[in-house]
């Protein structure tokens, strides 16, 4: 029994293992074509620091790649062992289903504790840090973040267009302001300009001399000649350009995202401490964002478990060794599991409704069908 434990446990694992390393790619390629590839291509970002902050990236989707990589090495084995009659030849020996599925509880047991580490340390500090090396690479050089001849729209509600660098000199610059359904609101045309880094709105500072400017009428913003004023004249003025398609939204404080464990307890008992008067919003409300935040990163953690619950019979039951089959089967399940997370993350707002409990359904869902799916399955 010694002998075949170990084989379930190398199989389940190396399985496993394989299908945390592909997810986690995936997911950290999608997050690299949103955040940086594309400022690595335009020159906007070196080389070193890009793979620094793909190292970065990896606590942050190896907590989300976890839950679905063990769920699908679980199906691939036991999915291929039911189809070839391995299963029920362990069966015949006498051994329980609940025997058959040990070394598989336990690797699922050692992500659980692997997986609430990396929610409540690892990936907190790599999305701060992400973030802080971001904003550190504007600090340095903004100008990078501009490239000549190009139109650049990185910066929400507006579009910019800059001629030519020189050094730290921007020649023939062009700024459309842009209103919430993306029509033109301002326009201005420049003959110089020059950036700089206001770090205390985390915003890119445009100055721009001798050009003019020319405001829309906000009823009809196409139609030039119905502009507001003509167009305006001006020696020096300046614009700011917010970075949070770059770095993110400044909320004024860390993130919740972004804090350790120790961070969050802090943070709720300064809220709990607190008057009401001096918080941003409501103390309940504050108090629930914390809960929610606590209570997500555990259920992300149990996931971990609940899809190793749920695959267990489930993959006795379909028999198929196909690789692309149980890999349908695994995307749907965590598919379905992380949209209900999103859908009881949505209550925050709604603290009477205690959804930072409701955090657990999922969790309880999939571990209930689990148990019932593997009592069925025992009994056949």
């Amino acid at each position: 029994m010694n002998l075949l434990h170990r084989y379930l446990f190398r199989s389940v694992a190396v399985s496993s293992l394989m299908a945390v390393g592909l997810f986690a790619f995936v997911l950290l390629v999608g997050n690299l074509l949103r955040d940086a590839v594309g400022l690595l291509a335009d020159g906007q970002l070196d080389f070193g620091l890009f793979l620094r902050l793909l190292l970065l990236l990896v606590p942050y989707v190896v907590a989300y790649a976890l839950p679905l990589g063990i769920l699908t090495g679980v199906l691939l084995v036991l999915g291929r062992l039911s189809a070839q009659q391995e299963i029920t030849a362990m069966r015949s020996s006498g051994l329980s289903l609940l025997q058959i599925s040990a070394p598989v509880f336990f690797i699922a047991l050692v992500g659980l504790v692997f997986s609430v580490v990396v929610n409540f340390e690892y990936a907190p500090a790599a999305r701060a840090q992400y973030r802080e090396d971001l904003a550190q690479a504007v600090r340095l050089n903004p100008l990078n973040f501009i490239v000549e001849r190009t139109f650049v729209d990185q910066f929400p509600g507006y579009v910019l267009y800059v001629g030519e660098k020189n050094e730290e000199i921007l020649n023939d610059v062009w700024l459309w302001e842009l209103d919430d359904q993306q029509r033109l609101r301002l326009f201005i045309q420049a003959e110089s300009g020059g950036l700089g880094y206001d770090r205390q709105t985390e915003s890119l500072l445009l100055t721009l001399d001798r050009g003019y400017s020319e405001i829309r009428n906000e009823n009809d913003p196409e139609e030039v000649r119905k502009a507001r004023n003509p167009p305006l004249e001006f020696q020096r003025t300046s614009v700011r350009l917010p970075l949070e398609n770059i770095l993110g939204r400044k909320s004024g404080n860390v993130k919740l995202s972004r804090m350790t464990f120790s961070q969050i307890m802090a943070e709720r008992k300064r809220i709990l401490e607190a008057p009401e008067e001096e918080l941003s919003r409501p103390k309940n409300e504050a108090l629930m964002r914390v809960q929610m935040s606590i209570q997500e990163r555990f259920a992300m953690a149990f996931a971990v478990l609940s899809l190793a619950m749920l695959a267990v019979p489930l993959g006795i039951t379909i028999q198929r060794k196909e690789t692309s089959a149980n890999l349908f089967v695994a995307l749907i399940l965590a598919l379905t599991f992380y949209m209900l997370m999103v859908v009881f993350a949505w209550l925050e707002r709604a603290p009477e409704l205690r959804p930072d409990l409701l955090m657990w359904v999922p969790n309880l869902l999939f571990q209930g069908v689990g148990i019932w799916l593997f009592i069925r399955a025992e009994k056949r």
